[in-house]
């Protein structure tokens, strides 16, 4: 069963030490950039049922302790859920606004070494610089270019209803967002 809890609700529990179970589910990168203690990471791409059973088995906890599930923004930890919901008894919990909104918190986030760039700014820049080399090909090469940017705006579109972006899963595989 998924439900949803604050970040203001989350930090409360963590302070009263009543979580365990978390998971993060953003790339390497992002967590060497900023992660919370205590969460263990596997990375929405690399998210399989035996990976999920084996932490769950690793980690000691039984089917009534929640399992808390975290990103960047709650994203993909919503698609997270949907896979450990085929798996898993628990009841699982997407933390609302990710990382994003735990800043906010008075919970002590580790910070790496480096800043990095999140999954979805990633995509809105690669997503407006093929928008805008289509526009300029289409102009000053041949008008065939403009379906480059006719093809990102119905990508763009799709990942709008469907909460699914493959620009995204196709980056998140990219070398920079391994390194952790």
């Amino acid at each position: 069963m998924k439900h949803k809890i604050s970040p203001v609700d989350f930090s409360l529990l963590c302070k009263a030490g009543q979580q365990r179970l978390i998971v993060d589910v953003r790339t390497p990168a992002e967590v060497a950039g900023e992660s919370l203690p205590g969460s263990h990471h596997i990375p929405l791409q690399d998210l399989t049922i035996d990976r999920i059973q084996q932490w769950l088995q690793a980690s000691g906890g039984d089917q009534e302790e929640p399992v808390y599930l975290l990103c960047a923004s709650g994203v993909r930890a919503e698609k997270a859920a949907a896979l450990f919901a085929e798996t898993v008894d628990n009841p699982l919990w997407i933390i609302e606004g990710g990382i994003s909104a735990l800043r906010d918190t008075e919970l002590p986030l580790q910070r790496g070494e480096r800043a990095v760039m999140s999954l979805e700014r990633q995509v809105r820049i690669t997503a407006g610089l093929l928008v805008v080399v289509g526009v300029v090909l289409g102009t000053w090469v041949a008008p065939a270019f403009y379906a480059l940017s006719a093809f990102v705006g119905a990508g763009l579109t799709f990942a709008g209803i469907t909460d699914s972006c493959a620009m995204a899963i196709v980056l998140a595989k990219m070398p920079w967002n391994q390194r952790g």
